[in-house]
């Protein structure tokens, strides 16, 4: 179960993601402040007991209610009920409700790179048989190894790194 800052913070993500799909120009201000109220509550995380942490997630809330403030003005905008219905997420959320499932978001950085090397590393929404892109390595002359069925690391010359992972992008959309 994840805290209820999370929780708000992921309603606005997914509230500011739906007014920019109906073609608001919202703030610039809100991605930057979005950012830091998940970096905070990220600190807040790695030692809930500490004095200078739970400062951390005071301001990561008064940043997520500055910014809710805003986007519920958006929201209006669009329509009475449209603003229910995201009142109605917030409002599950202070009654301990998960709205959203919060995604996994540990960063795996590509170790044991060889030197001299470029690398990438590749997450994809849908496991992938080694044999469709292992012709893309072959041609452009990088080394592509699975870490698991959906992650990709590519090593090689930088050129030809960003030239492998651009053939394998359509792999993506899969």
């Amino acid at each position: 179960m994840s805290l209820p800052s999370e929780q708000n913070w992921l309603i606005i993500v997914n509230l500011l993601t739906d007014l920019k799909k109906k073609g608001y120009n919202l703030p610039k201000h809100i991605n930057k402040d979005i950012a830091l109220a998940r970096s905070s509550i990220n600190f807040y995380k790695k030692d809930t007991t500490h004095p200078d942490m739970i400062n951390e997630l005071m301001r990561a809330d008064m940043t997520i209610r500055d910014v809710q403030e805003i986007l519920l003005g958006f929201a209006k905008e669009v329509s009475d009920e449209y603003l229910d219905e995201w009142m109605d997420k917030f409002k599950d959320v202070n009654l301990g409700k998960e709205v959203f499932s919060m995604p996994d978001s540990r960063s795996r950085f590509v170790v044991n790179t060889p030197p001299g090397m470029s690398s990438g590393r590749i997450n994809l929404k849908k496991p992938l048989a080694e044999e469709r892109v292992q012709e893309i390595a072959e041609y452009n002359g990088i080394i592509i190894e699975f870490d698991d069925d959906k992650t990709i690391a590519i090593y090689g010359d930088k050129s030809n790194v960003q030239t492998g992972i651009k053939e394998i992008a359509p792999f993506f959309k899969e």
